[in-house]
C-alpha cells in the first residue's frame, strides 16, 4: 500500500519535471498542435525538422507520457497534448495579459485581440472593430471565422479571447452579451418570377431548390428548425458550403436561399438581389460577445466587451448605416 509519504514525493517530482519545461519548447508544441504537422511547425519556427522533434521528445521525457500518435499519415493529440494545450494557451494568455497591464500602467490600451466569429459576423465585425480602434489605435486584431459547430469546439478549449455567435450553446456555463440583431431573409434574381409578388408566405418558396450552408453552420440550422416549425418543406435542396456560395448561386439563378441580410447588403443595394416580401421573414435572431464563465480577461479583451456593451445604441447606428436597415436591439 502506498502511504502518503511517497505520493507527496511523486507529486513534487512532477511539479519539479513541469518546471524544467522551457517557453520554447511550448511554443514549438503549440506550432505542432496547430499545424498537425513536424515540418510545418519547422517552417514556422525557422528550425529543421529534427530539432522540432528533439524538442517535443524533451517535454514527453518531462511529462512521462507521448504527446502525439501518428495513425496512417495523420498525426494525431493524446490526451496529454490535450491538456498541455490548455495549460499553454492559458500561460501565454496570462503572459499577455501581463504585457498588456504594464501597457496599460503606461496610459494606453495595447495588445491584440484574439475574436472568433461565426461566418455571418463577419461582414459586419471588422467594422465593429473599427470603431473600437478609433479609442484604442494601438490594438491590433486577430481574427478567425469559423462555422457554428468549430465555434463551439474552440469555446471548449478556450481558443480565443471572445467569440461573437449567435446561438447560444446552453449546455456551457458562459458569459454573454446580445447586442445587434442578425436579420436572415429570403432573396432571389431580380427576374425570378417570386420577385414580382408583393407578398408571400413561406410555404410558397417550396417549389424552387433552396440553397443551403454546410452542415454544422448555425445558420443552416437555425433556418431549417423555423422551416420545420412553420411546415415549410422544402422538395430541392443544394448545399454550396457557404454564403457566397448561396450568394453566388443565386445571382447564377440556381435557387433561392435564406441568408443574413448583411451577407447580401451590396447586392441588395445594386439591384442584383430582391429580398422576397415573406411575411413570416426576416427570422431575427441576435448576435452576442461571449466567453467562458470564471475566465480570465486580458485588458484588452476585457475592453473590447466593455465597449460592446456601453456602445450597443452607436453599434445600431453603425449597423444601420452598413446595411441600410435598422438592427439594433
Amino acid at each position: 500500500m502506498i502511504c502518503e509519504q511517497e505520493i507527496t514525493e511523486v507529486v513534487n517530482k512532477i511539479r519539479k519535471s513541469l518546471l524544467r519545461m522551457t517557453f520554447r519548447q511550448l511554443q514549438v508544441f503549440r506550432s505542432v498542435c496547430d499545424h498537425h504537422s513536424y515540418s510545418r511547425a519547422a517552417e514556422e519556427m525557422a528550425l529543421t525538422q529534427p530539432a522540432v522533434s528533439l524538442q517535443i521528445r524533451q517535454l514527453e521525457e518531462l511529462l512521462g507520457q507521448p504527446l502525439f500518435d501518428y495513425v496512417g499519415k495523420k498525426l494525431y493529440l493524446t490526451e496529454a497534448a490535450e491538456a498541455l494545450q490548455v495549460a499553454s494557451e492559458d500561460i501565454f494568455g496570462r503572459l499577455e495579459s501581463l504585457d498588456m497591464q504594464l501597457a496599460d500602467l503606461k496610459g494606453s490600451l495595447q495588445g491584440q485581440l484574439s475574436l472568433a466569429i461565426e461566418s455571418s459576423a463577419k461582414y459586419f465585425v471588422p467594422h465593429l472593430f473599427a470603431a473600437f480602434r478609433r479609442e484604442h489605435p494601438e490594438v491590433s486584431l486577430q481574427l478567425t471565422v469559423v462555422n457554428h459547430s468549430q465555434a463551439v469546439r474552440r469555446l471548449s478549449a478556450n481558443r480565443d479571447d471572445l467569440l461573437i455567435m449567435s446561438q447560444v450553446p446552453s449546455d456551457m456555463a458562459l458569459e454573454f452579451l446580445p447586442f445587434l440583431n442578425n436579420p436572415i431573409i429570403a432573396v432571389a434574381p431580380p427576374d425570378h418570377p417570386l420577385s414580382q409578388a408583393e407578398s408571400l408566405q413561406l410555404q410558397d418558396l417550396c417549389d424552387w431548390p433552396l440553397l443551403v450552408r454546410e452542415p454544422g453552420s448555425g445558420t443552416r440550422r437555425a433556418c431549417e428548425e423555423y422551416c420545420h416549425q412553420k411546415r415549410a418543406h422544402f422538395a430541392q435542396i443544394q448545399e454550396v458550403g457557404s454564403m457566397e456560395g448561396q450568394r453566388e448561386g443565386v445571382l447564377a439563378g440556381l435557387g433561392l436561399a435564406l441568408i443574413p441580410r448583411h451577407a447580401v447588403r451590396r447586392e441588395l443595394q445594386l439591384g442584383l438581389l430582391r429580398e422576397l416580401p415573406v411575411a413570416e421573414l426576416p427570422l431575427l435572431r441576435s448576435w452576442c460577445v461571449m466567453h467562458p464563465r470564471g475566465k480570465y480577461l486580458s485588458p484588452v479583451a476585457q475592453a473590447f466587451f466593455n465597449f460592446v456593451r456601453d456602445q450597443r445604441k452607436q453599434i445600431g447606428v453603425l449597423a444601420e448605416q452598413f446595411s441600410g436597415v435598422s438592427n439594433s436591439l
